[in-house]
C-alpha cells in the first residue's frame, strides 16, 4: 500500500487537475492539508514537496504557495536581445574575480568587478529566468556576443529566487559579449528553467 505522503499527493493532485485548486490560487497550508486529511504534518509536507517537485506548486516553501499555471514551453532564440516583459528583484554589487570569472572576462584574478543580478519576469508577472552580469567598470558597447548552454540543478538560491525546489533541473547559458576588436566587455548566466525552456540559436 503507497505510503500516506503519495496517497495524499496524489489526492491533491487530482483536484488541482479537476480544477478544484485554480492556477494562480493560494494553495492551502501543510497544517490545513494535515488537518482536513488526517495525516501527520510530515506526510502532508512531503505531499507538497511531490506537487512541487511536478511543477503543480510554485513559491517559496516558507510562503503560501500558489496553484501553477499550465506550463508553457518557450524558446530563447536569441539570449542578448532585450527582455520585452517586465524586471523583478535587481541586486548590484562589486565583488572580485574568481579564477572562472576572470578567465571569462579575460581578467587577472581577484580584480575588481560589477555584478547584477535581475530577475526576468514573465508577461504575468511571474518570474521567468534569473540573469547575472559581471563586467569590469562601466557598461561598454558590444558588436558580437558568444553562448554555450548546459544543463545542471538550480542551486538554492537560484531555485529560491525563481519559486522552484533546489536541485530543479535548469539550463544555463553563458553568454560572452565582444567589442569590435573581440574583447571580452560582459560575460552573463542566463538560469532558465529546463520544464519551461528550450535553446534555437
Amino acid at each position: 500500500m503507497d505510503a500516506p505522503h503519495r496517497r495524499l499527493a496524489a489526492v491533491l493532485r487530482q483536484r488541482i487537475l479537476d480544477g478544484a485548486y485554480p492556477p494562480g490560487s493560494l494553495f492551502p497550508s501543510v497544517r490545513a492539508l494535515a488537518v482536513e486529511h488526517e495525516v501527520g504534518p510530515g506526510a502532508a509536507y512531503q505531499a507538497v514537496a511531490i506537487l512541487r517537485t511536478e511543477g503543480l506548486l510554485e513559491g517559496e516553501p516558507r510562503r503560501r504557495l500558489t496553484v501553477a499555471h499550465a506550463v508553457g514551453v518557450r524558446t530563447l532564440a536569441n539570449p542578448d536581445a532585450d527582455w520585452p516583459h517586465g524586471r523583478g528583484d535587481t541586486e548590484r554589487s562589486g565583488i572580485r574575480a574568481s579564477e572562472d570569472l576572470a578567465l571569462r572576462l579575460g581578467v587577472r584574478a581577484g580584480a575588481a568587478l560589477r555584478r547584477e543580478r535581475v530577475e526576468l519576469l514573465d508577461p504575468d508577472g511571474r518570474p521567468a529566468m534569473l540573469a547575472t552580469t559581471w563586467r569590469r567598470g562601466r557598461a561598454r558597447k558590444h558588436v558580437s556576443f558568444r553562448v554555450s548552454v548546459h544543463a545542471r540543478p538550480m542551486t538554492a538560491d537560484e531555485a529560491a529566487a525563481l519559486g522552484f525546489q533546489s536541485g530543479t533541473a535548469a539550463l544555463l547559458v553563458e553568454r560572452s559579449r565582444l567589442d569590435a576588436s573581440g574583447m571580452v566587455t560582459e560575460v552573463a548566466d542566463l538560469v532558465l528553467p529546463a520544464d519551461r525552456w528550450t535553446v534555437g540559436l
